[in-house]
């Protein structure tokens, strides 16, 4: 019979639990299955608005995942679906943003397509017909693949018209432009982006760290109004100010913790 939802939850929470206390491999892949799921319906939401395989995006948004597990507490009683949301769309976010980067056409190949289409222009008025890659790469003296392949990376490099249709439906036509986002919406979701995984891991400071910070850091309280809000001294909010600086870094930056260790 199969589970419920709130037996998996439980039971996810309990490995959570113990993973924490010892982390082990075999308990990772298992909190993996059991959140899987959420990763599939992140990468399904992406899949809509990109050109992406949906298997890649689900790959990465896997990675977001284990780091997630890696560095969430169960102790701070914050459910763990709000914390690794942020971990799994990151991943994706930046999977895509390398993907889209523009392509760079080798120095080399730049010249061998500019003499290669006057070499073309040549052989079709001396032979009276369309010049053959043969003939031209013969002419260039490289292999037919390397002249098909130069040519086949200028052809992907010619812009794509704003107005050109994607899709058909009944009621409308889908262009390339209605799909992609302008700059500076592109920027807001990855501020927002930012602003949600910022606040997973403020979630999972103590409290008393996480306040100061908050005042100081965020509300631009002066460490002595801040020892009067908390009732504290003012060298005990730069304590807490000190280790909740240093939890935010291992949360949002672990390779960065680890790094200052070993050197």
């Amino acid at each position: 019979m199969a589970k419920s939802e709130s037996s998996v939850q439980c039971d996810g929470m309990n490995l959570l639990h113990l993973y924490h206390q010892n982390p082990s491999v075999k308990l990772r892949n298992q909190l993996v299955e059991i959140h899987q799921g959420l990763v599939r319906k992140i990468a399904h939401q992406f899949n809509h608005r990109c050109d992406e395989p949906y298997e890649d995006l689900e790959q990465v948004g896997y990675f977001g995942l284990i780091r997630a597990i890696e560095r969430f507490n169960p102790n701070h009683g914050y459910a763990f679906s709000s914390f690794a949301v942020p971990y799994i769309r990151g991943e994706i976010l930046h999977f895509l943003r390398d993907r889209s980067s523009l392509l760079k056409i080798p120095r080399r190949w730049q010249e061998l397509y500019n003499h290669g289409q006057n070499i073309r222009k040549e052989l079709t008025l001396s032979l009276g017909r369309p010049a053959k890659d043969t003939e031209i790469a013969s002419r260039l003296n490289i292999p037919v693949h390397e002249w098909q392949e130069c040519k086949l990376a200028f052809k992907n490099r010619i812009p794509i018209s704003l107005d050109s249709t994607l899709s058909n439906y009944v009621d409308y036509q889908l262009t390339l432009g209605d799909i992609i986002p302008c700059p500076r919406s592109t920027l807001l979701q990855q501020q927002e982006e930012e602003r949600l995984q910022l606040q997973g891991a403020m979630n999972m400071l103590d409290e008393k760290p996480r306040m100061v910070v908050e005042l100081v850091l965020v509300n631009e309280c002066t460490r002595k109004d801040a020892a009067k809000k908390i009732g504290a001294s003012p060298m005990t909010v730069t304590r807490y100010l000190h280790k909740g600086l240093q939890e935010l870094i291992s949360y949002l930056h672990p390779q960065t913790e680890s790094e200052a260790m070993s050197a």
